[in-house]
């Protein structure tokens, strides 16, 4: 956690998280970054894939996004980019989640 400092920093390090393009006067352009953890990005993000089928408050932040308008990928890495913040809460408090887990016989079975 010492060596980012910031979930913020994390995430823009695992390319989930937007940042900014400005020059000169113009500001507030944010874009992905070019340079990222790409191991890290796919971590995150077939981590919130899973979350979306397996964790019900996961599917309803998903959901939301894509009410909102996003696509499938842009609502996947706003949820990948939640996760980071819950994960630095838990490292930063040392806390272990609680997630409640349907049972087995409850989960979705697609093949």
């Amino acid at each position: 956690m010492s060596v980012f400092g910031t979930p913020d920093r994390l995430a823009g390090f695992g390319g989930v998280a937007p940042v900014p393009r400005d020059s000169g006067k113009i500001s507030g352009n944010l874009r992905r970054p070019q340079r990222y953890n790409r191991r890290l990005q796919r971590v995150l993000y077939t981590s919130a894939l899973f979350s979306i089928r397996r964790n019900d408050e996961s599917r309803r932040f998903y959901d939301r996004k894509r009410a909102e308008g996003k696509r499938h990928t842009q609502a996947v890495l706003a949820l990948a980019r939640r996760r980071v913040n819950v994960l630095w809460a838990l490292l930063r408090d040392g806390r272990a989640t609680n997630s409640r887990r349907r049972p087995p016989s409850q989960l979705d079975r697609r093949h």
